[in-house]
This record gives structure tokens, C-alpha cells and sequence, in this order.
């Protein structure tokens, strides 16, 4: 019996929503397709009827973390202005909570590093998420158009970044907790 169009649909954006926290959780390459699909509830034999190869995959999987992620931290800045604004952003970004959470967290965080050996479709979405998330930081701090704004919202997201990626690596929680909370301090004082 063959499935209608929405449920094809519905189907490969669960496999994308399973892939993105899956890869930002274990990584791309410790991730494998049959993995993916076993957590979607599918068999590893459909995959390549929704997809041509996993890199699509991981491109769609990177991209829709990056637009959850851009979301999670607009609705932290609900309710604020200005630089309050901004600071609610850093604060949800360098939380515990998103450092306990890496399969709902920031992929640039959680696959950056393999992020920049991927193929270039998913390098592009990458960066798009990169940008999306500068272009919120800079029009926290005044503009997204003001050059000034947006080099220190590309700082504090660089050191964003980085910390929550050392934080996860750190096995001592309370020393990453204090290095998140470091990081914190120096970003918020822009």
C-alpha cells in the first residue's frame, strides 16, 4: 500500500528531527543511518527513498537544529529589550541545561568540528545558522545592519561557541558550570 504525499512528508521530517538530535547528541560518524532510521521507527531500507545520502540528511538535520535553536533563544528573550534582551540569550545559550541537552542544543556546538569537514551543502547550512543567529545577537545589541553590532554579536557567539563546547567536554560539572558562567560575565559586559 503506498503512502500519501503528507504521510511521505510527514515521515522524512521525522527522520530529520530523530537525525538532528541524534548527530548533535552523538556526533555524525558515530551516527549511522541504520541508527537513525531504528530510532524513527523505520527500517534502515527506506532511508534512500526520502533522502539520496546521509549528507543531505545531516544538511536538513543541521539546518532544522539551527532554526530550533534560533527559536529556543528568541522565545528566551521574550518580554526583554535591549540589552536585557541580549542577555537573556546568552544566558539560555550558556545554561547548564543546554550543556546537559546536546541533542536539543546548538549543532554548531555539538558537531562543529565535523561540521567543518562536511560536504558544502551542509557547510552552507551551517553558516546560514551561523548568520541567523548573528543577525539576532546584533539586533539585541542595537542593529543587525550596524557593523559594530554585528562584530561583537560575531564575538559572542564565537565565544558562545567555544564554551559550551569546552563545558561539554570538561568531565567536572562544576568546574564547566563556572566556565560557562565566566564566559557569561565577559559576553554580557559588551
Amino acid at each position: 500500500m503506498r503512502k500519501s504525499k503528507a504521510e511521505t512528508a510527514e515521515t522524512r521530517q521525522r527522520i530529520v528531527e530523530v537525525a538532528a538530535g541524534l548527530f548533535r547528541a552523538n556526533g555524525i560518524h558515530a551516527t549511522g543511518l541504520a541508527d537513525v532510521m531504528a530510532t524513527a521507527g523505520l527500517s534502515h531500507g527506506g532511508f534512500y527513498r526520502h533522502f539520496e545520502s546521509k549528507d543531505q540528511l545531516v544538511a536538513e538535520a543541521c539546518e532544522q537544529g539551527l532554526i530550533g535553536i534560533v527559536g529556543n533563544l528568541e522565545a528566551a528573550a521574550q518580554g526583554c529589550e535591549g540589552h536585557d534582551a541580549f542577555n537573556a540569550v546568552v544566558d539560555a545559550y550558556l545554561s547548564t541545561s543546554h550543556r546537559n541537552a546536546p541533542e536539543r542544543g546548538c549543532p554548531l556546538a555539538g558537531m562543529g568540528s565535523e561540521l567543518a569537514r562536511a560536504d558544502e551543502g551542509t557547510r552552507a547550512a551551517a553558516v546560514r545558522g551561523f548568520d541567523a543567529l548573528v543577525d539576532m545577537l546584533a539586533t539585541r545589541l542595537g542593529s543587525a545592519q550596524d557593523e559594530a553590532d554585528r562584530s561583537r554579536a560575531t564575538f559572542a557567539l564565537a565565544a558562545m561557541i567555544g564554551g559550551m563546547t569546552m563545558a561539554r567536554i570538561m568531565a567536572d560539572p562544576e568546574a564547566s558550570a563556572a566556565l560557562l558562567q565566566d564566559i557569561r560575565q565577559q559576553i554580557e559586559s559588551i
